[in-house]
C-alpha cells in the first residue's frame, strides 16, 4: 500500500503575517507546500490529508487542495480547539489548539496505513520524501525483543544539520538530536536560536543533526497519542506528575510531537530511525525570509530540479 502524507497546515503564521501556506514563491505561483506534494507524488506517496483550521476550509480546498485534482488523492482534517477525546473540554481561557501531537491525533480517523508528517510551511528537498517512501514501504517492528517482550515499533525522522535551517532575520526553535548507530536517542529543544549563535566558537558548531518535524510513522501511533494526550489534559488538574509530552501551563501548554514520541521512545515502545539528508531546509518563518526562499527555489529551476511550472493546467 503506498504510503500517505499527513500535511500540518493549522498554523496561523503569526510571525510571518499571514496564511503562509498560500503564499507564492515559485516562478508559477508554487507555494513551499506545492513542491513538498510534488516531491510526494514523484516518491510514491498515494494520499495527502491536510490538517487545517475549519475557518480557511474554503480558501485553502480551492487555492490548495484544487490543484492537485488527478495527481494525487486529497483528503482533509481539522484541527481545533475543542477536537478533544470522548468527554473531554477545553479550559475555560484556552482560546489556541493543542500543538502538534494533537494535530496528527486528529488524523486517527482517516489514516490506516503507514505516513509521513511534515509541516505545510517547510521546504524539504526530494530526497526526504525518497527516503520516507522507502523506510513506509517496509516499517514495522524494530530490534527483536527479549523473551516474552512485544519488540518496538519502528518510526523514522529525517534528519538536517542545523546550520542549514537558521534564518537570519530572527530567533528560530530547534529540536536538536543525539543520534547513535544511526537512531534517536534524544531530542533537545533549543529555543532563540540566531544565525550568529551558530558556528566556531559557539554553544552549537553547525553539523549537529535536528528534526525538522518530518517523520515516518506506522497507525501504532496513535493509540500512542490518545494515551499521551489524555494525560496531557489531566495535568496539573489532577495533581499527577507532569507527562514527557506536557507543558504545565493549560491554558498556552503545548501537546508537542517530538516530546511524544520521546515518550514512546523512553518507555520502549519505539524506536526511531534517523535518515539524514543531502538536502538543505528552507522555510518561510519570518516574511523576510521570502526573498531568499524565492530566489533558493528558482536556483532549483535553474538546474533541473524542478520543472518551471509544477502543476500546469
Amino acid at each position: 500500500m503506498q504510503p500517505t502524507l499527513l500535511v500540518l497546515a493549522a498554523g496561523m503564521g503569526s510571525r510571518y503575517g499571514g496564511l503562509k501556506q498560500i503564499d507564492p514563491v515559485g516562478p508559477g505561483g508554487e507555494t513551499v507546500l506545492d513542491y513538498a506534494v510534488f516531491d510526494a507524488v514523484r516518491a510514491g506517496f498515494g494520499r495527502v490529508v491536510f490538517v487545517i483550521r475549519r475557518d480557511f476550509e474554503a480558501i485553502f480546498r480551492e487555492q490548495v487542495g484544487a490543484k492537485y485534482a488527478g495527481r494525487i488523492a486529497v483528503d482533509y482534517v481539522f484541527q481545533s480547539l475543542d477536537a478533544l477525546p470522548s468527554g473531554r473540554r477545553p479550559p475555560l481561557g484556552r482560546e489556541k489548539p493543542w500543538g502538534t501531537g494533537h494535530a496528527v491525533w486528529c488524523a486517527r480517523g482517516v489514516i490506516r496505513e503507514n505516513f509521513a508528517v511534515i509541516n505545510a510551511d517547510d521546504f524539504y528537498g526530494a530526497n526526504s520524501f525518497v527516503q520516507l517512501a522507502n523506510f513506509l514501504g517496509g516499517a514495522g517492528r524494530g530490534t527483536a525483543p527479549a523473551r516474552g517482550a512485544v519488540a518496538p515499533v519502528e518510526f523514522a525522522m529525517v534528519g538536517f544539520r542545523l546550520d542549514r535551517t537558521l534564518s537570519e532575520n530572527g530567533a528560530v526553535a530547534r529540536g536538536v538530536c543525539t543520534v547513535a548507530s544511526g537512531h534517536l536517542r534524544a531530542i533537545v529543544e533549543q529555543t532563540g536560536l540566531h544565525a550568529t549563535d551558530v558556528g566556531p566558537g559557539q554553544k552549537f558548531g553547525g553539523d549537529e543533526t535536528v528534526s525538522m518535524n518530518c517523520w515516518g510513522f506506522t497507525p501504532e501511533i496513535f493509540p500512542a497519542l490518545d494515551e499521551q494526550l489524555q494525560a496531557f489534559l489531566d495535568f496539573p488538574a489532577q495533581g499527577g506528575a507532569v507527562p514527557a509530552a506536557a507543558a504545565v501551563d493549560p491554558l498556552k501548554g503545548e501537546f508537542y510531537l517530538p516530546a511524544a514520541v520521546a515518550a514512546m521512545m523512553g518507555k520502549g515502545e519505539a524506536v526511531v530511525r534517523v535518515l539524514p539528508t543531502v538536502g538543505t531546509w528552507f522555510g518561510v518563518t519570518y516574511r523576510e525570509d521570502k526573498p531568499r526562499v524565492q530566489a533558493a527555489v528558482a536556483e532549483l529551476v535553474r538546474s533541473g530540479a524542478y520543472p518551471a511550472k509544477l502543476f500546469p493546467s
